[in-house]
Order: structure tokens, then sequence, then C-alpha cells
């Protein structure tokens, strides 16, 4: 337990310092946006890359992925019925706000979770992996068709496969896969620029706390909550129900399982609801939500869990 509370404070910590460096605006109002470009376009693939050439295959392809992947689509279609059916939704809308209820942060949050409270940053990349290259292509041909009279499937898929955290990770893999020994002339520089990703995601991601306002547009107060509570709430509990009696995962693979449940909603869910313009105002108030509350909530599964 003191394992779990080391890493949580390590977290915490990186949080706080980034919240702070937002309300006395350290890096001026470019800064978030500096860092998150930096992390996204730079120092996230290199991790991955760092990460995944090192990392046993049997882990990244274990039952942990097929268990996150499906307590994921029951969240979905949980939201997607009731916006949908009941709240008559459109397409677009339910789609946003099915993607705040299900689609975790599996990188800004997902990677130092995994670091410093599972132990292995790896753990975070199936289901990392799956949202970029299995929902995200999906996801964006419902938003292009939804929102545009032509969605092109190899426009979407040249998108994602550019994507460079699908780069980093994939080469990655390959690495693994044909278990390549790169010389200490590659890697070193590689684990560098690696080392600089987990601090400034969590600092990033302070900072992207300070000045938010939510629930204040009428309307949209109960999508808002559903896919929060879907998200902190039931999702853990869904993973935990799958892990435990369908995948009869125990133990460490269990706690893995149902904390990548935990995880908040990623910020991609605003990027994409910006991109097209609909469900804008949701998808950050869950994000927000979500992140605020998935503290507490990731502690509770470590402890009842770890």
């Amino acid at each position: 337990m003191i394992d779990v509370l080391t890493g949580f404070a390590v977290v915490a910590v990186a949080i706080l310092t980034g919240y702070i460096v937002g309300r006395i605006d350290l890096l001026g109002p470019q800064g978030r946006y500096v860092l998150s470009r930096l992390c996204f376009f730079v120092l996230n693939p290199f991790l991955l890359f760092s990460v995944l050439s090192e990392s046993d295959l049997s882990v990244l392809f274990s039952s942990l992925l097929p268990a996150s992947a499906i307590t994921a689509a029951i969240v979905f279609v949980v939201f997607g019925l009731v916006a949908r059916l009941a709240w008559r939704r459109s397409w677009a809308q339910t789609t946003v706000g099915a993607l705040g209820a299900g689609y975790v942060n599996g990188n800004n949050i997902g990677i130092p979770i995994a670091t410093y409270v599972l132990g292995n940053g790896a753990l975070a990349a199936p289901i990392l992996l799956f949202q970029l290259l299995v929902i995200t292509p999906v996801v964006l041909a419902i938003l292009d068709a939804s929102t545009t009279s032509d969605a092109s499937f190899g426009r979407i898929m040249r998108r994602t496969l550019r994507n460079p955290m699908i780069i980093g990770a994939l080469l990655g893999v390959l690495v693994a896969a044909f278990d390549l020994d790169l010389p200490a002339i590659v890697m070193e520089p590689v684990h560098l620029l690696a080392g600089g990703s987990v601090p400034v995601l969590l600092v990033s991601f302070g900072m992207s706390l300070y000045g938010q306002r939510v629930l204040t547009q009428a309307g949209t107060r109960r999508d808002i909550l559903l896919a929060t509570a879907l998200k902190l709430l039931a999702m853990p509990v869904v993973a935990w129900a799958l892990g435990a009696f369908a995948f009869r995962l125990e133990g460490h693979a269990l706690l893995a399982v149902v904390v990548l449940a935990a995880l908040p909603s990623a910020q991609n869910v605003f990027n994409y609801a910006q991109r097209y313009g609909t469900g804008e105002v949701v998808a950050r108030d869950i994000v927000f939500l979500t992140t605020l509350g998935c503290l507490p909530v990731l502690f509770g599964c470590a402890l009842l869990l770890g």
C-alpha cells in the first residue's frame, strides 16, 4: 500500500504544480497549448516506443485488452440507448456523449498511473492502441457522416495512421515482436526524451484544471451527469465484474483492468467535438468532471484491490 500511496503522491504533486503554474500564468496564455503539442508530437511517441519496445507482448495482448474493450463497448451502448431513444439526441450528440462516458485518458493520466501505481507503463498501451486504432476511426466516420456530406473512410484512416503516437506505438511493438536489440546509441536518446513525457503531461494536465466552470448550459446537464456517472462509477464496476467472472483475472491483473476503466475521459473527446462543432460543452464538462473525480475513485480501486 505504501507503493500505491507514493504513486498517487507523485501524480498529485505534479498535477498540483501544473495547477499553480496555470493559476499564476507562469507560461502565458499559450503555455498549455505548447506543452500539449510538445507531448503529443514529440515526447509521447518516444515514451510509447520506449515502453513498448522493451515490453513483454504477452502483457500487451493478454486478457486485459478484451476485458477493457468489452467494458468500454457496454458503456458506449448504455449511454447511446438512453441519449438516442429516451432523449432523442442526434447521432453526433449521442456519439460525443458516449465517447465521454467510455473513452479513457490512457495517455495523459493512463501512462503516469500505470507507471507509478501499477508499476508498468506498458499496461496502458493496449487500451490506448485499441482506442486509437479501432474506436477513433469509427467515431470519426460517424461524426463525418453526421455533420458533413463526405465521409471518406480513406481520409479517416490516413489521419489516424499519421498520428505520431500510433507511429511510435507500432514501431515499439514491431521491435518487441522481432526481439530486436537496439544499440545504446539509439535507445539512450529515446529514453532521454521519453523521460520528459510523464512530468510534462501531468503539469499540462494540472494547468488545464484552472479556471473551468461546468454545468452552466441548460439542456446539457443530464447528458453530462449521466456520462460522468457511467465513467467514474459504472465503468470500473463493469470492468471488475468482467475481469473477475468472465476472464477469471486475479490480483494485479484485475486491479489493472479496473484502474484503466476508472481513468477520466480523454481530452480527445473535446477535440473531436470541437473539430465537428457538436457537443462541445458536453465534452468539455465531462472531461473536467471525470478528471476531478478520478483520483478518489482510482485510490479507492487501489485500496480495495491492491
